[in-house]
């Protein structure tokens, strides 16, 4: 099993993503990657959110748990604290990155189009359009996929 810490960061209407090529299809996921040995969710995806757009983030507070394939992933509210977004440095943006992992492009894309874009998981994106137009839920919303 793996655990995988994403963030959730809106500002100005729009949410940054990251855009993916890779194995023949193109789509939109949210920044974050896995959790390290020794290392808290919420400590993962500050650091993943720094290396993949160059930002230094809060966690609010988690909002999501999402099971696929026996796989988690723990999605978080972040706000930004400083940093310059686009300046991501982590490997998957170093020359030496293996193609076969696909293109990484951060981006913001308008918080209106999540649904309209291949954003992934689909869930967790209903969930944030939703939950902007009503309010975060109090805890973590649990949401398995059988695959």
């Amino acid at each position: 099993m793996r655990t995988r810490a994403a963030a959730i960061l809106i500002q100005n209407d729009s949410i940054a993503l990251i855009e993916r090529h890779r194995a023949g299809r193109h789509y939109f996921s949210f920044p974050g990657g896995g959790v390290d040995a020794g290392e808290t969710p919420e400590q993962a995806v500050v650091r993943e959110v720094h290396e993949e757009l160059g930002l230094h983030v809060r966690v609010i507070r988690q909002v999501a748990e999402f099971w696929y394939r026996g796989n988690r992933q723990m999605h978080f509210l972040v706000e930004q604290t400083g940093g310059e977004f686009g300046t991501g440095h982590g490997d998957e943006f170093s020359g030496n990155y293996d193609a076969l992992r696909g293109t990484f492009l951060p981006l913001w894309m308008p918080v209106s189009d999540l649904l309209t874009q291949p954003v992934q998981p689909r869930e967790v994106a209903a969930l944030v359009q939703q939950s902007l137009r009503t309010s975060w839920p109090q805890e973590p919303v649990m949401i398995t996929i059988q695959g």
